[in-house]
């Protein structure tokens, strides 16, 4: 007679032999195509960038009391991410050129509180990302890269979201590569991968000291018709980084030249995207860039996006002042 602890183990051990334990075989296998595509060994499909961030701080072991380092220049869905661990959220200033993050406003907002640093690569861009994982090592800080706008960017000659902790990817629509809704984790760290795939299923796995079920997770899993959208379009991956590439270059051309705008170029060893075009805005009324009718659609005009420690969402987490984080958000 099968006694209860033996079902229970023979239950576990099956679990912890599962990719995922409701047994969805179009996101296990988007998993290991993305690992061959993007050379990392443990990624893992979750339902929204939003979640992959949320995951990797907790997989990162983020929480509350902690403090997490992240640039004013960003989305509010990237604070959203933290608060949702418990952690506090630290708005760190622009570079003087607007390209990354201020690692000199970093280093005097890191405190023993601080775990985590999280460049976000708006736009595709991958501004000061070396220098910036240089600083969280130095710094003992797990550095969670927001990558959802930057599939195919490189930064030196490395990958977007492969610099490191764990790197944070969308498939929302309109992404580079898209599936209508979803996203992924890229680490090459297993202990890391274990956590953030139990967190990601309720902790129906089990992951380095938490067996399975022993802790409060998330259903944060990508849909199998999402999942096998996603490995249809991951096919031209390369094909798709070329044509919106193509796109900006193009879109430069046509706008031309023009008083009150300049192109915000990468730095040279950076390849973006292609994800936007970007330029930096010093026109009196930048919100006339929406009129006439038939401009095209521009972060400034169209949807007036500001700075995460300028939005009201963000009051209440008593942000620092960020005065190049509050105008370094070219259009695009």
């Amino acid at each position: 007679m099968t006694t209860t602890s033996q079902a229970l183990g023979a239950l576990k051990a099956s679990l912890d032999r599962m990719p995922d334990p409701a047994g969805r075989a179009e996101a296990a296998a988007l998993g290991a195509e993305l690992a061959t595509v993007q050379g990392v060994r443990h990624p893992i499909a979750v339902s929204s960038g939003t979640a992959a961030l949320h995951i990797a701080l907790v997989a990162c072991g983020v929480g509350p009391g902690e403090e997490v380092l992240l640039p004013a220049a960003t989305v509010i869905m990237t604070v959203s991410a933290v608060t949702a661990t418990g952690t506090h959220p630290v708005f760190v200033d622009a570079a003087e050129d607007g390209r990354g993050m201020d690692l000199a406003d970093a280093a005097a907002k890191t405190t023993e509180r601080t775990r985590a640093i999280v460049p976000v690569h708006l736009a595709g861009r991958t501004d000061g990302l070396i220098d910036v994982a240089a600083y969280a090592q130095s710094a003992g800080l797990h550095l969670v890269e927001d990558a959802c706008q930057a599939q195919g960017s490189t930064a030196r000659g490395r990958t977007a979201g492969t610099v490191g902790t764990i790197g944070c990817f969308s498939l929302k629509d309109g992404k580079i590569i898209s599936c209508g809704e979803g996203g992924y984790l890229l680490t090459d760290d297993e202990a890391l991968a274990e956590r953030a795939a139990a967190y990601r299923t309720h902790w129906l796995t089990s992951a380095p000291g938490s067996p399975a079920a022993s802790r409060c997770g998330m259903n944060y899993r990508l849909a199998e018709p999402l999942a096998a959208l996603a490995r249809h379009n991951l096919k031209g991956l390369d094909q798709a980084v070329g044509r919106r590439r193509e796109q900006a270059r193009r879109l430069y051309d046509l706008v031309g030249d023009i008083s009150g705008l300049t192109v915000h170029a990468p730095a040279p060893d950076d390849a973006p995207n292609g994800y936007s075009a970007l330029w930096r805005v010093g026109l009196g009324r930048p919100l006339g860039l929406q009129r006439p009718p038939g401009r095209v659609a521009n972060s400034v005009g169209t949807y007036r996006l500001r700075a995460a420690h300028q939005h009201p969402a963000c009051r209440d987490l008593s942000p620092a002042g960020c005065p190049r984080g509050a105008s370094s958000r070219p259009t695009r």
